[in-house]
């Protein structure tokens, strides 16, 4: 059975300076790709399925050279990110969150998009990355 968790990016971060005060609102980030993932591995998902506007993740996108990859190893992605083949905003937290899941086990993280999200489930469409150390 296959059992959709869903974690969204935004609300309303606040803080509470002391135990007299209102809750204060504050500035933060609460990215929904580093999110997914650690709700992922708090309930021991199987798999991390990370959907975004593209197929699979790409080296040298939007350039002439673009090429895609089909699969990544834990080590392929951290060289990657350390050579900032990935965009901040874009491509780089979804990596880094299907490596926060996979580090260390063998489980299985895929970005993909909507439409190919029923291949990648079967590992015909995506970029697959496989746990380990």
């Amino acid at each position: 059975d296959i059992v959709t968790i869903a974690v969204g990016g935004g609300g309303s971060p606040v803080i509470k300076k002391n135990k007299d005060e209102l809750l204060e609102g504050v500035e933060a980030v609460i990215d929904k790709d580093l999110s997914s993932a650690l709700l992922a591995k708090l309930i021991d998902a199987d798999m991390l399925l990370i959907l975004t506007s593209i197929d699979k993740v790409y080296l040298d996108f939007n350039t002439p050279n673009q090429r895609g990859l089909s699969s990544m190893t834990v080590a392929e992605a951290k060289e990657y990110i350390a050579a900032g083949a990935f965009a901040k905003g874009s491509m780089l937290p979804k990596v880094e969150a299907c490596l926060n899941f996979v580090t260390g086990n063998t489980k299985t993280a895929i970005i993909t998009s909507l439409d190919d999200a029923s291949l990648a489930l079967e590992n015909k469409a995506g970029t697959i990355i496989v746990g380990g150390n």
